[in-house]
């Protein structure tokens, strides 16, 4: 095949099956006090989410344009075509550092092209648009059948996620001051999603951990389009260091019949937002609303 696929940190893919498929990675960055963290210098999860925990405050930043073109310009010297999958434009400016570099170098590169998939996602999210890409490219499909397929099946890329500590939400202005300090008093846990133009949006809110993540399943089988989007279909799970709570909900999902499923860290520049014990959801299937 004359393309590679190639994503970004955020789309919190597993590593081994990036290797095994050579499929490039853009980190994204983030930082505590003056030290970067994303390329060469990197945190383990459960070392982020500890020092989080102590008190510690990240920052995210978006993607590095030199990096986007050292990467990207490799691939196209070797005569190959690339098909980017990008973390939510809405989200982020990193999808659009990418079509900035993208648009420069097929400039340069005349016989080559660059598409940049807009995921409107995050985290697996995200990934599970680079394991159906792989899978269709394993298939023999050629990069625009591929990214057209991707374009069709976006809208139904469910994510549903809660968080445990309600402050990070409020550091990131997505719940005020006295809602996280008056949630955190009584146990209440909000349930977030993806709308379909890739923002975050608060859908309610349980009281107790337990009864959060039997809410994310009961949302997924509400939300199931078996017809269209079977159970042989990825379901991701994610968390931020609570492998236990992900694990709960993967016992939950295998009993709905679901074989494919992907338990993976949620990487440090998400994590950055949704703190400790973020646990997410992610399926295919009836089409996302706003």
């Amino acid at each position: 095949m004359n393309y590679i696929i190639t994503t970004d940190s955020n789309s919190d893919v597993p590593s081994d099956y990036l290797e095994e498929n050579h499929i490039p990675v853009i980190p994204q960055y983030y930082a505590f006090g003056d030290t970067v963290y994303g390329d060469e210098l990197n945190m383990a999860p459960a070392e982020f989410y500890a020092t989080m925990r102590k008190g510690e405050l990240p920052k995210s930043m978006a993607n590095n344009p030199a990096v986007i073109r050292e990467k990207f310009e490799a691939i196209l010297k070797e005569g190959k075509d690339i098909l980017h999958i990008a973390f939510s434009s809405a989200l982020s400016g990193s999808c659009d550092n990418v079509m900035v570099a993208a648009r420069e170098l097929m400039e340069e590169y005349p016989g080559r092209t660059i598409q940049v998939f807009d995921s409107l996602n995050a985290s697996i999210g995200e990934g599970v648009s680079v394991y159906r890409a792989t899978e269709l490219y394993r298939q023999g499909k050629s990069m625009q059948e591929v990214y057209d397929i991707l374009m069709e099946e976006r809208s139904h890329v469910n994510v549903w996620f809660t968080v445990d500590d309600l402050h990070h939400l409020q550091r990131g202005g997505r719940v005020s001051k006295t809602t996280a300090l008056v949630g955190s008093m009584i146990n209440i846990k909000p349930l977030l999603r993806i709308t379909s133009s890739g923002e975050l949006k608060s859908d309610g809110t349980v009281r107790g951990r337990k009864k959060a993540l039997k809410t994310l399943v009961s949302n997924m089988e509400s939300a199931l389009d078996l017809e269209h989007y079977g159970k042989d279909r990825i379901v991701g799970i994610v968390h931020g260091d609570c492998m236990e709570d992900a694990l709960s909900v993967k016992m939950m999902i295998q009993e709905m019949g679901f074989e494919q499923i992907i338990v993976n860290d949620v990487s440090p520049s998400i994590g950055t937002h949704a703190g400790p014990g973020v646990v997410g959801l992610i399926f295919y299937g009836k089409e996302v609303k706003e």
